[in-house]
């Protein structure tokens, strides 16, 4: 697909990263010399320096005949031109980077006037990430499928799990009875499909797929069943605090937010009325004793530093507080973190590549099978899908255990005239039903594409 990026900053850039790699033609526009030279020196992409809101740089792109737009510069009024005008000469879809919250209150508006496909916001959709963290605290990561009635998570494996050092077909019946699987395992660099003879270890990161009944019962025979979050410690008070402040406060939370800015507290004590607003320095560990953090349930660093976000993160942990939570939008940083036990590291920037990456798939394969929803896991080494079945799927009726399914592909839950199946060797896929898919290293545009035969293959046999 011809696809056309206007803005190279962070979102704009990863962007670039992901659609290049996935073989897509792709343009980046920029106004910045050095920006569109690191892009060409590391990408497959082609630049053109110019302002993407212009009918010229827009043309020298190739407007006329892209795809989809992606307009993600800093400013949501140059999104939204840039997106207008490129409809105007001749682009298919158009998508915008809008992170006001006042344009967040117009968006329906927006959209039908200007003629954008698709509005992403960032901040809002880190916001809902973050809550649901803290809903089931137990958790690193949550995802969530079939209109959340399936959840996948990831959690660290500590030594005194009493599965470790046994192989998942040991487990005992009251385990295998939950209505959840083992979908992933991320050991070091190797990311694995587990099967039965997967044997787990201490400091694995692994995925469960399930109902959330299911995995709420498996983290209590854990022992790591965390009480419901009350009472959130959050540093930073940009966009994203005061969205996530907004749902929280709905959910009854009591929220404490730290900020440097005293204009920013200001505002934030103006629009959120029933949270208190501390004017200070968030990464200053004396204001944190002074105003209690560690009896907090919960602890959230939101600085537009990935640097300080992580050090004050690690505080946190070493005070004892048990949910931590840090945005950082360096995956290198975000590794390292990790590696030390902060385990809820949140990235805008890989969160509306996702949500972008799904659209772009769906509109390459608009002729097979629905994807619903696109997560990548275990570090952007696997992803996990939801497709809907319908006359295109080949193999309907066959149980899963006589499919020949490409390596590193699992078929982890089905959902059957609205009943959420654990599949087992003698289910199977049906016309109607909704699949969920978790796969490493495959590039998965169809349900078709799971399996070893290729479509090529199947053309030539019939």
């Amino acid at each position: 697909m011809n696809i056309i990026i206007v803005g190279d900053g962070k979102v704009g850039y990863t962007l670039a990263e992901h659609l290049s790699q996935e073989e897509h033609n792709v343009t980046i526009v920029d106004t910045n010399d050095e920006a569109l030279r690191r892009a060409s020196e590391a990408l497959d992409v082609m630049c053109v320096k110019g302002n993407g809101a212009t009918v010229s740089a827009l043309k020298e792109a190739g407007a006329g005949a892209a795809d989809v737009i992606i307009a993600a510069t800093s400013l949501d009024e140059v999104n939204m031109i840039c997106c207008r005008t490129a409809k105007r000469l001749g682009a298919q879809y158009a998508i915008a980077r809008v992170r006001s919250v006042e344009y967040a209150l117009e968006l329906s508006v927006l959209k039908q006037d200007l003629g954008i496909d698709m509005v992403i916001n960032p901040e809002n959709a880190t916001a809902i990430e973050i809550a649901r963290l803290l809903r089931f605290p137990s958790a690193a990561n949550i995802e969530t499928f079939y209109r959340g009635r399936v959840e996948l998570m990831g959690f660290r494996v500590q030594p005194e799990d009493f599965f470790v050092g046994h192989p998942l077909s040991a487990s005992s019946r009251q385990i295998r009875e939950l209505p959840m699987l083992f979908c992933a395992a991320e050991r070091g660099e190797q990311v694995i499909i587990p099967d039965g003879s997967f044997v787990p270890q201490a400091e694995d990161r692994l995925y469960l797929i399930g109902q959330p009944t299911g995995l709420t019962d498996f983290f209590k025979l854990l022992g790591r069943y965390t009480p419901k979050v009350k009472k959130v410690f959050i540093i930073g008070g940009g966009r994203i605090t005061h969205y996530l402040t907004t749902i929280l406060e709905r959910l009854g939370m009591k929220i404490k937010i730290v900020e440097k800015s005293m204009e920013r507290c200001l505002h934030l004590s103006e629009v959120l009325p029933h949270t208190t607003v501390l004017h200070g320095d968030g990464t200053d560990q004396e204001l944190l004793e002074q105003e209690d953090v560690v009896n907090s349930d919960a602890f959230i660093a939101l600085t537009d530093r990935d640097e300080d976000n992580l050090i004050i993160s690690l505080y946190a942990m070493q005070q004892g507080l048990k949910k931590v939570v840090a945005k950082c939008n360096r995956e290198n940083y975000a590794g390292i973190a990790q590696s030390v036990g902060l385990d809820s590291v949140i990235s805008p920037k890989l969160i509306t590549a996702n949500h972008i990456l799904q659209v772009v798939r769906g509109m390459q394969n608009s002729k097979g099978s629905v994807m619903n929803a696109l997560y990548r896991i275990a570090g952007g080494h696997a992803e996990a899908m939801e497709f809907e079945v319908n006359d295109t799927t080949r193999n309907l009726g066959i149980p899963l255990k006589d499919l020949k399914l490409k390596k590193g592909i699992l078929i982890a839950v089905l959902v059957h005239q609205g009943r959420v199946i654990i599949p087992d060797g003698s289910s199977s896929i049906q016309k109607g039903d909704t699949v969920i898919i978790v796969s490493r290293n495959h590039g998965i545009l169809d349900i078709n594409d799971i399996y070893e035969e290729s479509r090529l293959d199947m053309g030539a046999a019939q």
